[in-house]
């Protein structure tokens, strides 16, 4: 007779294949992040037990493998707080459902819920993007006399020419991006399309260029992103993105020290957001790019743009608003004047 513990695969493959996208109907990215989440945690399981993929039982799965699991691509992907709570969550999840059908696996669970979640700095009120010229820098260092340079270089054109989401560019298909019209469909959260313009003529030139590599046979519901694995097209990993993302803005850094140490996709989202906004572009054409239900939403970037507030506050200075500042060498007006000095001090 099997142990419970035996049917973690079989559990593992219903969760993914049932539960998420038939019970939940759960979002493709969802789906997609889950199947990632668990591709990698298998795969660390592997290494530090010798095991094979499909022996692997949810005793495997215990509190200090996930933890270690967490801190190695903490560690090496540079995973912020979030992505590493969020990681831990998708985790989470599968107990949760495996409990639901097998009560005597609630152990299992109880000992996750036992991984505290990382606590993050709060920068709602703070911003960060890069300024054009550090972008620029970015989007130069793949090149494009390689097959792979022309990959990332017209990935990363892209995802800042439509600020799109790292989840929205992995699960869009070569049919979405229509050279002709200048425009991309890309599938929002809440699987919430919306048609973005592509603004650039050099982006649908690296398009044009990138599919002739890529797509050769022009299939149009194949990932417009895609990696091979044993002989398997799939959908780019967000994991592959950070990777080439870390290594193209280590080098982008050396010759422009105002890059920040972690690139992330997010960052390229928010960056071309506010170089919208600082050409002019309303907030409430910026939600609707971004595929912001609220607009509120965007108040940020006006809250963050320092040289648009520096541009205000010289602007007021100019028309005699505000004190003017007694620096160093300005006297104020009563040194020496003795007269003054005893009326100030209430003695005149």
């Amino acid at each position: 007779m099997k142990k419970k513990s035996d049917k973690f695969i079989q559990l593992l493959h219903s969760f993914l294949t049932v539960f998420l996208p038939k019970q939940r109907n759960s979002s493709p990215h969802t789906i997609l992040a889950a199947k990632q989440v668990w591709n990698m945690l298998l795969n660390y399981i592997c290494n530090i037990t010798g095991k094979k993929a499909e022996t692997a039982v949810f005793s495997d799965v215990s509190r200090v493998v996930v933890l270690g699991f967490l801190d190695a691509k903490e560690e090496e992907m540079g995973w912020t707080p979030g992505t590493r709570n969020h990681r831990l969550g998708i985790i989470r999840s599968f107990f949760r459902y495996a409990t639901s059908l097998e009560p005597t696996l609630s152990y299992h669970l109880e000992e996750l819920k036992g991984i505290p979640l990382k606590k993050a700095k709060n920068k709602s009120f703070i911003l960060e993007y890069l300024s054009q010229e550090a972008m620029a820098t970015v989007l130069r260092q793949p090149g494009t006399s390689n097959r792979m340079g022309v990959r990332d270089t017209f990935f990363l054109s892209l995802m800042y020419d439509t600020a799109a989401r790292d989840c929205e560019m992995l699960s869009m298909q070569l049919r979405d991006l229509d050279p002709t019209k200048k425009t991309v469909q890309l599938l929002g959260k809440g699987n919430k399309p919306r048609i973005v313009p592509i603004s650039y003529d050099n982006t649908i030139a690296l398009f044009q260029r990138y599919a002739m590599l890529y797509h050769p046979t022009g299939d149009g519901v194949r990932p417009m992103f895609y990696t091979v694995r044993n002989g398997e097209i799939g959908s780019m990993s967000d994991d592959n993105v950070a990777k080439f993302l870390k290594k193209y803005g280590d080098a982008a850094r050396r010759c422009c020290p105002d890059i920040p140490e972690k690139i992330h996709p997010h960052l390229i989202r928010k960056t071309r957001s506010m170089h919208l906004y600082q050409g002019g572009m309303p907030l409430e054409a910026i939600a609707l790019f971004l595929g912001h239900e609220d607009p509120v939403v965007t108040r940020v970037y006006a809250r963050a743009d320092t040289e648009m507030k520096r541009r205000v506050i010289e602007e007021a200075q100019a028309k005699g608003v505000g004190v003017e500042y007694l620096g160093a060498d300005k006297s104020a007006i009563w040194i020496g004047n003795e007269e003054m000095i005893k009326k100030l001090c209430g003695l005149g």
